[in-house]
This record gives structure tokens, sequence and C-alpha cells, in this order.
């Protein structure tokens, strides 16, 4: 195994061990208990993604968007397990970023 694959399992178990990834692990188990309910969370990101990635930012739709699923948020499974999904999100996002720039990748 070379240095980079030994960085990378080392890395990746690191990762596997955060309270991030821990709380995201254990919220993506619960909601998956109710399939019903995970397709409507899948759901919701898919929208919540292309809204968010659309190159015209339409505030009425976005609005929309949020009061449509004002009621839907408000629900424990899903607040939780968006919550640690985004929390665990932050944490690759902070990685990646400490990487780039250790790299001086520009």
């Amino acid at each position: 195994m070379s240095d980079i694959d030994s960085a990378r399992a080392a890395f990746v178990s690191a990762i596997l061990d955060t309270e991030e990834y821990q709380t995201y692990a254990r919220e993506c188990k619960r909601i998956k208990q109710f399939p019903e309910l995970k397709a409507q969370v899948d759901d919701y990101r898919k929208r919540n993604y292309e809204l968010q990635t659309s190159a015209v930012i339409d505030y009425e739709t976005l609005d929309k968007f949020e009061k449509e699923y004002e009621t839907f948020r408000e629900n424990t499974f899903v607040a939780d397990f968006l919550a640690a999904e985004l929390g665990f999100c932050r944490l690759m996002q902070r990685l990646n970023l400490l990487i780039t720039a250790e790299l001086q990748f520009e």
C-alpha cells in the first residue's frame, strides 16, 4: 500500500470517528426506518439543491418553497436528519478547504 493509500485510510477512519459523521450516520439510519418519510426528505433535498444551484435566483419561488415545506421541516425526524447532514457537509467543506489551502491549489 502506498503512502497516499495509507494516509487516505487513516483520514477516512478519522472522519468516521468525528461527532459530525457519527450523528449523521445515526440520523440517516433512523430516518431510513420510515421509507415514505425518507422519500419525502430526498425529494425536499433534490428540490432545494435545484433551487440553490439555479443560474437565476427567483426569490418568489424560494419563498414559496420554504412555506411549502415549513411544516414538513418541523417533523423531528426530518429536522434532526437535515441538521446532521448539514453538520457533516460543513465538516467536509472545511476539510476540503484545509487540504486545498495546504496544497496551494488555485
